[in-house]
């Protein structure tokens, strides 16, 4: 017996080829830390050092604290798959007495950061107190987040200090706050 297949012109476009959701490329996602004051970081350290430890790369930039001349051109490497980076500038910034040369360091650093990241050489970033230096006028929020809408999409990237704009809070795929309870 002989069959003979026959399409109508008649007949509508075949439908796009539909893809199983889990053989697709996950897409970083944002997170926030976030509290009243400045002693969480541990929490997210955790995660970084955990993510490292399971082969991703991850870098961890802390825009306020200094003191110990490292830049972007001396990077704390912690195991083969966590970058660590600190503002070339002699002290931790407390307040809003920011010097230019201060300011200056933490351009420089926010300018790398932002190359590298976009280079695709990390799939986790934690961006250290950002809040305040967004407060502090030291970055824009902006660029953070024109920055954060045009990274590669599988770049997870972790978002802390107190006081977190609303605009980054509005994209966060996940917000956490710490708080302190007082039990009497």
């Amino acid at each position: 017996m002989v069959s003979q297949l026959q399409v109508s012109p008649a007949r509508p476009a075949l439908a796009p080829v539909r893809t199983h959701p889990l053989l697709q490329a996950l897409s970083g996602t944002v997170q926030v830390f976030t509290a009243p004051h400045r002693s969480f970081f541990t929490n997210v350290m955790v995660q970084a050092v955990r993510a490292a430890g399971q082969g991703a790369t991850v870098l961890v930039v802390q825009f306020l604290k200094g003191g110990i001349r490292q830049g972007t051109d001396q990077p704390m490497q912690l195991g083969q798959q966590l970058e660590w980076l600190r503002a070339d500038m002699p002290r931790c910034i407390h307040d809003d007495q920011v010097s230019e040369g201060e300011r200056a360091a933490i351009a420089r650093l926010w300018t790398h950061t932002q190359q590298v990241v976009m280079e695709g050489r990390y799939s986790l970033v934690v961006l250290d107190e950002l809040s305040l230096a967004l407060r502090l006028g030291l970055l824009a929020e902006s660029e953070v987040l024109h920055f954060l809408a045009q990274r590669p999409p599988q770049v997870d990237v972790v978002l802390t200090g107190p006081d977190m704009p609303e605009s980054l809070l509005a994209i966060a795929d996940q917000v956490t706050e710490f708080r302190r309870q007082f039990i009497p």
